[in-house]
């Protein structure tokens, strides 16, 4: 019988650990049936909790996709639709981040890697807070960086470094090694740097921790021997769906020719795809000194372990590359919670699940419940609840070309596009490929999901611009303007700019 859900006394309280990463597709865990994902140690997550497999990022993008983790609200309320946006003051619309929720219930608190805010250091109220960012505006921002720093301690080999993770030009979605051996490179600093928390013997608090990856996502590469894992070859081609589906939102067109994606061959996204999965892999190795690490402690039992990603990557499914996008492969993540004590042995979670869960979960595990926009899926777990009955996604701002919204609901998917206001219909269960639209033969499903969409999108002011009235607000379609990002690094945004040309 499943152990009914209470607070846990103070003598209870798990140490809490999120384990993060960044544009990890939901379908990269070996454990969970999915080739060719090589993750003996997100595996072992796997076998020792709960797989929570229909888990998804109401805003799949990394910006807004953190803040809702960080805050527990969906971007209605947190102000984020997008990266492209400024949101001057979040806890003053959503009250106090995690780290300092957590600090606040007694709480010892640790935050390493990629937080990606904004501003870029902004306090979210860790004791413990060290950066290792993917971009860097100017140069003493990449100088400022801890990772940046860490790596100049070890080695003047690579100071002529202008992009620390691969090159992020022409070349963001092309194949590459990382220039740096394993041992010196971004994954290698962070999880040396939690160690160091987890080994900490002299505080007697249970322990927060986050730590945040910032691969896999692009740039694909993975350092030697890493970048030799898998053939690519043997590596699945893209899976195109129906061209009037896959097309539908212009927006990932948009997408595809501003990070140099919008030509890549079959042979080439079976490259990338090779150094994506072996990027994990560098990561499942990463992450399997973090959790033996764990398991020296004494109280390696007490503790949960929350492993998860902001959002995927479509690897070129549906003609497409990046994310901001409502398919699959772009807004379902991976999503693992292992607490022995109280959930021995493998579990499966079918129930739908979000980002915003995880600052429930947290704060009930601490015994102090706050579910905000997320379920308490602490109760869910325990079966002592009811799961959530839909999850709503959005992106872009309401009110705008650009936005666009999705209901998931039981064995439906609904997106609306507000873009020419289209809108696509899925049945996931029987069709996870997507590219089956039933918005024309299950039209009862569809006003239904659709109803449901626009109640949620009335229910807060920042969302109400996406409504015309009482239906969803559309505008006659037009191609987004294409132009490309020719350059991220520091504080350079062309060709030709601080070299001879320039």
């Amino acid at each position: 019988m499943p152990r009914p859900a209470s607070a846990p006394s103070i003598g209870e309280r798990p140490n809490i650990l999120f384990v993060m990463t960044d544009q990890q597709r939901f379908d990269t865990i070996a454990a969970l049936g999915h080739q060719p994902a090589h993750t003996p140690n997100l595996d072992r997550l796997v076998h020792r909790g709960f797989a929570l497999t229909k888990a998804y990022s109401t805003c799949p993008v990394c910006v807004p996709a953190r803040y809702g983790l960080m805050t527990g609200y969906e971007p209605s309320q947190t102000g984020w639709f997008s990266n492209w946006q400024t949101v001057p003051n979040v806890p003053a619309a959503c009250g106090d981040y995690l780290p300092q929720t957590l600090a606040k219930a007694g709480y010892r608190t640790f935050g390493l890697g990629k937080f990606h805010t904004e501003p870029r250091n902004e306090d979210l109220g860790f004791e413990v807070h060290e950066y290792s960012e993917e971009l860097w505006p100017s140069e003493a921002d990449f100088l400022a960086d801890d990772y940046v720093q860490w790596l100049r301690s070890r080695s003047t080999d690579f100071r002529h470094l202008e992009q620390v993770h691969g090159e992020r030009t022409d070349m963001y979605y092309a194949a590459q090694c990382r220039a740096q051996p394993a041992e010196l490179c971004v994954e290698s600093w962070l999880t040396e740097r939690t160690l160091a928390q987890l080994e900490t013997g002299d505080d007697q608090r249970p322990f927060f921790g986050f730590v945040s990856f910032v691969q896999p996502h692009p740039p694909f590469a993975p350092p030697t021997p890493y970048n030799r894992l898998f053939n690519p070859d043997e590596m699945p081609s893209p899976i195109p769906g129906d061209a009037q589906i896959d097309t539908a939102d212009d927006y990932l067109g948009w997408m595809n020719h501003a990070v140099w994606a919008d030509d890549i061959s079959a042979g080439q996204a079976r490259q990338l795809r090779a150094r994506y999965f072996a990027s994990i892999t560098f990561i499942d190795d990463c992450i399997g000194r973090i959790l033996d690490a764990v398991e020296r402690r004494s109280d390696a039992d007490n503790t949960l372990i929350c492993f998860f990603s902001d959002h995927g990557d479509l690897l070129g499914d549906h003609r497409a590359w990046q994310k901001e996008s409502f398919f699959e492969a772009s807004c379902r993540v991976p999503f693992l919670v292992s607490w022995p004590r109280r959930w021995p042995g493998a579990r499966r979670f079918d129930g739908l699940t979000s980002l915003t869960d995880l600052f429930s979960l947290a704060t009930s595990a601490a015994g102090n419940a706050q579910p905000r926009d997320g379920q308490d899926l602490l109760a869910a777990l325990d079966g002592s609840t009811t799961p959530r009955t839909h999850v709503c996604g959005v992106f872009g701002s309401p009110g705008t070309p650009k936005f666009k919204a999705m209901i998931r609901e039981g064995d439906w998917k609904y997106i609306w596009l507000a873009n020419g206001g289209r809108e696509l219909l899925f049945h996931v269960a029987s069709n996870p490929r997507e590219d089956v639209n039933r918005i024309a033969t299950d039209p009862s499903i569809a006003t239904a999901l659709r109803s449901r969409l626009i109640t949620t999108l009335s229910d807060r002011e920042s969302t109400r611009a996406a409504l015309d009235g009482l239906a969803l607000r559309a505008f006659p379609f037009a191609p987004f303007p294409r132009q490309r990002i020719k350059q991220f690094a520091r504080g350079i945004t062309d060709f030709g700019q601080g070299g001879p040309l320039g």
